[in-house]
């Protein structure tokens, strides 16, 4: 079953690859959505996709050495069904 989801990441997430991992593991899965940093030092991200495929994403950005994630908020959205890729937002 698709789904749609935006986290938001505290912890040690700017600066460390965050989002080109995001962005990697999301494109990997077939996913899409988007990732961008926000000024408050946290990492926003929407990724819409098979259930089993966005928990893999999680682990595949978890699992990133640099990245340490000290929080997790999530909030479940309806789908976009234009959207086609993953991309990072500036």
């Amino acid at each position: 079953m698709k789904q749609r989801i935006q986290y938001n990441f505290t912890g040690c997430v700017q600066g460390v690859g965050f989002r080109f991992t995001a962005l990697h593991a999301a494109s990997s899965l077939g996913l899409t959505g988007w990732v961008r940093n926000e000024y408050d030092g946290s990492v926003t991200m929407e990724v819409q996709g098979e259930e089993d495929a966005v928990g893999a994403v999680l682990e595949m950005i978890r699992n990133n050495p640099g990245i340490v994630i000290d929080a997790v908020r999530s909030e479940d959205l309806p789908l976009d069904t234009e959207e086609k890729v993953f991309k990072i937002r500036y």
